[in-house]
């Protein structure tokens, strides 16, 4: 069976990049039995703790998409993230703007593989961890990687967001 498009888009950036798992070895996009629409369901079926789950939550931040890499422990604080980067609307991006960007449907938006590169903030809470896991095109794939490597792969500024 042929994977979804978005999950060997997802793997083709992640090998392009040469993107690594905690152990240093390739990271590979892994299709989960069911779908995992919260950090807390992810975290439950990879049997680790939800801060180690990198959220992938767009945002709409003056009609610019703007991708937040955060822990599964945390929330955005959506008004200090705002004046921290210097703009005067952000909001949680509809389902259109979210699919418009990434190509990817809400609950699997990945790091990497959308048509074009998104301006992205990675939470620093996530470098606490030898290994995160993020989302891997749709909601049962995901994949595993580093702080480190989550900011190189996708140019990420690292920030304080909750």
């Amino acid at each position: 069976m042929q994977p979804h498009p978005n999950v060997r888009a997802v793997q083709d950036a992640l090998t392009t990049a040469g993107t690594l798992d905690g152990a240093g070895e390739p990271s590979m996009v892994r299709l989960l039995p069911d779908a995992v629409h919260t950090a807390a369901a992810a975290a439950d079926a990879l049997d680790v703790e939800v801060g180690q789950i990198a959220n992938s939550l767009i945002f709409d931040a003056d009609d610019t998409p703007l991708l937040v890499l955060t822990s599964g422990a945390h929330r955005v604080d959506t008004a200090g993230l705002a004046a921290s980067i210097g703009v005067t609307r952000l909001r949680r991006a509809t389902p259109e703007f979210v699919r418009a960007h990434t190509g990817q449907p809400i609950g699997g938006v990945a790091p990497l593989g959308h048509p074009h590169p998104l301006r992205t903030l990675v939470d620093t809470a996530l470098a606490a961890y030898p290994e995160i896991w993020a989302a891997g095109g749709v909601p049962q794939a995901v994949f595993p990687t580093t702080y480190a490597e989550l900011l190189r792969v996708t140019a990420g500024t690292p920030a304080e967001v909750a």
